[in-house]
């Protein structure tokens, strides 16, 4: 689990200052680009250094700025989505809390080189701390002269689907948070109609360091398709609970007996859920290496990073009727389909904890099979990505729960 630690080095405050920062080279990068990286060239090393988004769907980032940058368009932004609304997922909260700076760094790098003139950092209403630490860092930014476009701290509602994207701009353009359609994608249209860059804070934050460094040694760090490292989050079930930073390659058991000193309970660890919106992990995969390409054949991905799982003598169907009770309470209502197949998973799972029988299985696959790809958003997929691979991981407590199905 050893590597070079990229965002969350020990400091001496709970906020790391500009002085801190700047101590271990922050905003030399942004410096170094200014004066000798064209534009072009830093998406390039962007590119090299194989930066994927951390918000959970792993987008190239280089791709999300080439789109900007090739847009032709007076004024373009960047926004640092914060909107961290996954539950089990402190991540967000946590870099912007305490490494303010690297996140702002990172919007700055982006502006740089895709042309931006402004930038938002987009944070939830109800994040006190986080938009008093990104203000105290804003403000040390300005006396500093360091500040070379205006970044504004945008408070966002509290509901799940303003974390995505283009919700994310709605809410910035005044509206009520809610996706929408796509095409045309934020880098052609997005902000006022501008080209918009809209990246995970953790993934702007990963910037600075491949500006200074160089794209081959953020490749050392991590696996092959996966470099750098990533933030995890482990809650109350972990006798260690926090936020932990690893490189790609850890495994799920060094992350939560290595750093979460297992679990609190004492029970053994029957499957995995590496977030709220992805498929579970069988009690046999702990070891695997957490990377893109070692979970994606599992039917699985890191996604945010809220990590949570299933212990011996949890009620699994009753877990799974939380989450998808979650997805069905925040949906937006926009989609038919959407609001279709979040309903129709909570009333089977409840037919199943009801021992209605067999038909669970088929009805669920219909379902999920009906509605893939028919949302302006991901929930869709998100929604049914823990269900649809619990019929496989708890194959047996569905029978047992529907009464020998």
């Amino acid at each position: 689990m050893t590597a070079r630690i990229l965002l969350t080095e020990p400091q001496g405050s709970p906020r790391q200052t500009l002085e801190q920062y700047r101590a271990r080279g922050g905003y030399a990068a942004l410096e170094r680009a200014r004066s000798e990286i064209e534009p072009s060239a830093l998406i390039d090393l962007v590119e090299a250094a194989g930066l994927r988004g951390r918000g959970g769907a792993a987008f190239p980032t280089a791709r999300k700025w080439r789109l900007a940058a090739a847009a032709s368009a007076d004024q373009k932004f960047v926004v640092a989505n914060g909107g961290e609304h996954e539950p089990g997922s402190e991540k967000d909260k946590f870099l912007v809390a305490n490494y303010p700076h690297a996140v702002l760094e990172g919007i700055l790098l982006c502006g740089h080189a895709t042309g931006a003139s402004k930038g938002y950092l987009y944070l939830i209403e109800d994040m006190a701390p986080q938009i008093e630490a990104a203000e105290a860092a804003l403000a040390e930014l300005r006396d500093a002269g360091l500040l070379i476009f205006d970044i504004e701290i945008h408070r966002a509602p509290t509901t799940y689907v303003a974390g995505e994207e283009t919700a994310a701009i709605d809410s910035i353009e005044g509206g009520p948070g809610k996706p929408k359609e796509k095409p045309p994608y934020p880098g052609e249209s997005g902000v006022h109609g501008k080209p918009t860059t809209v990246n995970n804070v953790e993934s702007l934050a990963h910037v600075p360091f491949i500006v200074r460094e160089g794209a081959d040694a953020y490749r050392a760090i991590g696996t092959a398709e996966s470099p750098g490292t990533m933030l995890f989050t482990l809650g109350r079930a972990a006798k260690n609970p926090g936020v932990y930073e690893l490189p790609f390659g850890t495994t799920y058991r060094e992350l939560i007996e290595g750093c979460g000193g297992g679990t609190a309970s004492g029970r053994a660890i029957r499957a995995v859920l590496p977030a709220l919106s992805c498929g579970f992990l069988a009690a046999e995969h702990l070891d695997v290496p957490i990377a893109h390409e070692t979970l994606r054949p599992l039917g699985s991905s890191p996604g945010c990073g809220g990590v949570s799982w299933i212990e011996e003598g949890d009620d699994v169907l009753a877990r799974l009727s939380e989450i998808a009770q979650f997805f069905m309470d925040e949906q937006c209502g926009q989609c038919p389909p959407c609001r279709m197949e979040t309903n129709q998973l909570v009333h089977v799972l409840k037919g199943v904890q009801a021992a209605k029988g067999p038909g669970y299985r088929e009805q669920i696959t219909k379902i999920t099979d009906f509605a893939r790809g028919k949302g302006r958003c991901s929930l869709i997929e998100m929604a049914a990505a823990s269900i649809v691979s619990a019929l496989d991981v708890f194959a047996d407590d569905f029978a047992a729960a529907a009464g020998g199905a």
